[in-house]
């Protein structure tokens, strides 16, 4: 059994206050064009839990890869480098097409060539998505602007929400999604690199008539209660961390390609989700996890993710946190 353990806190106090970040969660990150880490993190705070001042979703802080391996270390925000400004332009409780914006959540970010893109939910709540949208950054994740690219809430029966991506040797972007209620199974979409802000460009992975193909209307290729995604290469294999509510666990899978069968490949528990009086960063036991998102520069042998923490009775510890795994024998 793989087992994950902690390296080291990445937000709260003595990490990201001096950029205004006291709580925040998630952390999708992704290798800037020019080599730099590029976190993208949800709803934050200046103070060390949730709510207060300082209030904004999404947040990006730079990290150095050079630090991956013993914690990354933050060098500056998106911003004005020593403060943490909301990237995207929207007040929180604003009206926009008629619906009321608490919040806008990133849900995973890719580099494709010298742009990046970031994925986020339009919330009005936890769980109630109005829509997705595509945001394009062409300064390394400084300043993010709208692609025109967005979908319904309930497009695809609502499994388009939560999304993760990873670039294929083949000029096209594969994602994994599922819904933002963490009840829900997991579709499979590709898309052409170059057009990925082009929603008609999107192809469903689905069976029809006996079989699999692209372009039919995706199919559930992994039943179960799937939360935070993350899908990246790790050397030779394509690795699917995700939240598994269900189980109350972070679990990792090992694909030979994102088209293989999902209940059939190789899977690990990496953290299993415990009560905080049982909980045990070194022993893979973390209370009220969620989130598990791949660093760029992990190897099998040396797995690197983020992981979110959110006491919900006090609202501290509200925090991510980075843990590390060998899970070379997935192959």
């Amino acid at each position: 059994m793989t087992v994950a353990s902690k390296v080291k806190d990445l937000t709260g106090p003595g990490h990201t206050d001096r950029f205004g970040v006291g709580g925040t969660d998630l952390g999708a990150t992704a290798a800037a064009p020019d080599g730099r880490l590029v976190s993208v993190f949800g709803d934050t705070f200046e103070q060390a839990g949730v709510g207060g001042p300082g209030w904004r979703s999404p947040v990006v802080l730079f990290g150095d890869p050079a630090t991956v391996r013993a914690g990354i270390e933050w060098t500056a925000a998106a911003g004005s480098r020593d403060y943490a400004d909301q990237v995207l332009a929207y007040g929180h409780g604003s009206i926009i097409n008629g619906c009321t914006v608490t919040t806008v959540l990133p849900t995973d970010v890719i580099t494709v060539g010298d742009e990046m893109f970031l994925h986020v939910m339009v919330c009005e709540g936890l769980g109630n998505v109005h829509w997705t949208e595509l945001y394009r950054s062409i300064d390394h994740g400084e300043t993010w602007h709208h692609t025109g690219a967005a979908w319904p809430g309930g497009h695809h029966g609502g499994l388009f929400q939560m999304l993760t991506w990873e670039r294929g040797d083949d000029g096209y972007v594969y994602a994994f999604s599922t819904g933002f209620q963490r009840d829900k199974g997991l579709l499979l979409q590709c898309v052409p690199e170059d057009r990925i802000t082009d929603p008609a460009a999107w192809q469903g992975w689905g069976y029809r008539d006996g079989a699999w193909a692209w372009g039919n209307p995706p199919t559930v290729v992994l039943i179960g209660a799937h939360g935070e995604l993350c899908l990246r290469r790790v050397e030779d294999r394509w690795l699917l961390a995700f939240f598994n509510a269900g189980d109350y666990c972070i679990d990792v899978l090992s694909l030979d390609s994102p088209t293989a069968n999902l209940y059939e490949v190789r899977r690990e528990t990496l953290l299993h989700g415990s009560s905080w009086e049982t909980e045990d960063h070194l022993r893979g036991r973390v209370a009220q996890l969620y989130g598990g998102y791949i660093v760029p520069g992990s190897t099998l042998g040396d797995l690197h993710l983020v992981v979110s923490q959110w006491n919900t009775t006090t609202n501290w510890p509200y925090r991510a946190m980075q843990f590390h795994a060998n899970v070379a024998g997935l192959t």
